[in-house]
């Protein structure tokens, strides 16, 4: 290695990973190292596409080569991802998915498939390979929410094998326990034939190679939980509530469920929707419809983060149950907060998966 080359490269190990507390180069970062003259170009490998310090860690590596070997070096710096693995992964079981993520609630009516679903969309426009599973066996609304409801899957069949083909939309792979059955058909299942559906929904779909697979979670504690945790590598979970205290204490309860020796999955944090209603009209004033500092009295009871706290948006519900979802429109009040939810996400995934 050139004299010129090890400077260089002595320079970027002064710059650390935010997340991950060690420096670049030691974490294998670095790649395709080239000089040429008076410029310096490499590419810089990320735990997630979905890095929200790439501008942060690019400024940081630029100042430490002009500033530690010469001020006259261009840089040039590319980005690439590899997202990282669940150390829990099982080869048995969904070998090609990374990550598996519950967006999970402890009640109804919270918006926690409003929450999954835009969170999945907006981590699959970052740039990662997502899917989402719909697994709120009692109430499934994402075949409402992604224009589904006709739609019946497709199934390749190998011997006694049968695969599900999941549908692909928007930039993400998806698959519901609506699309298997009669639009009006009621389901009356007892808990051996939940837990059945649901490794049905993960291990009968083709889902092949994923970076996070996001699975919206039935409301409350029960079976699917137990399953979820106990038989597939569940990597984390995220909370959804809002501001009133009813929906603050159901929290609570699958929270400590998840929390239990036998379980214990890592919880990424609290997303609060429905914190506030501002009107159009009237865009400075803040009306607290449900309540005030539920979300935050979760977080710092437990010792989570507050991830992200999301506003009533007049039109929002019946925007979705078009299959206009708010991450879809770059212009829409909740997108930049949704995109802004997907890079945290993926940021503690990658510290998760580091430890």
């Amino acid at each position: 290695m050139s004299d010129i080359k090890q400077q260089i490269l002595n320079a970027l190990s002064q710059v650390d990973d935010p997340d991950l507390k060690r420096d670049i180069v030691s974490l294998g970062m670095v790649q395709d190292l080239k000089i040429e003259n008076h410029k310096v170009s490499f590419t810089l490998v990320l735990t997630t596409p979905a890095c929200p310090f790439k501008d942060t860690l690019a400024r940081a590596c630029t100042t430490a080569i002009q500033h530690m070997v010469d001020k006259k070096y261009e840089v040039d710096i590319k980005f690439d991802s590899k997202v990282s693995s669940a150390k829990n992964t099982n080869a048995a079981q969904l070998s090609g998915v990374k990550n598996l993520i519950a967006v999970a609630s402890g009640k109804g009516g919270v918006g926690k498939s409003t929450v999954a679903a835009n969170l999945a969309i907006s981590m699959a426009k970052l740039g990662a390979k997502v899917g989402l599973v719909d697994a709120d066996i009692y109430g499934p609304s994402l075949p409402i929410m992604f224009g589904l409801t006709k739609e019946q899957p497709l199934v390749k069949q190998d011997g006694q094998k049968i695969t599900i083909i999941p549908f692909e939309k928007y930039g993400i792979k998806l698959m519901s326990v609506g699309s298997l059955i009669e639009e009006h058909q009621a389901l009356a299942w007892r808990g051996p034939m939940i837990t059945q559906a649901l490794r049905q929904l993960l291990t009968d779909v083709a889902w092949e190679d994923l970076d996070y697979l996001f699975v919206d979670m039935p409301p409350g504690t029960g079976d699917i939980y137990l399953t979820l945790s106990q038989q597939f590598p569940l990597s984390a979970a995220i909370f959804v509530t809002t501001p009133q205290a009813v929906a603050v204490a159901d929290t609570r309860k699958s929270i400590e469920m998840l929390r239990m020796p036998a379980i214990n999955i890592p919880i990424l944090g609290i997303v609060e929707n429905m914190s506030w209603f501002t009107p159009l009209n009237h865009p400075d004033e803040k009306y607290y419809i449900f309540g005030q500092g539920g979300g935050e009295l979760l977080s710092k009871t437990y010792g989570y983060d507050l991830l992200t706290q999301l506003p009533l948006v007049v039109g929002t519900a019946s925007q979705s149950d078009e299959g206009k979802l708010p991450a879809l429109e770059s212009n829409h009040p909740l997108s930049s907060l949704f995109e802004t939810l997907a890079g945290e996400v993926a940021r503690k995934i990658a510290i998760i998966n580091a430890v």
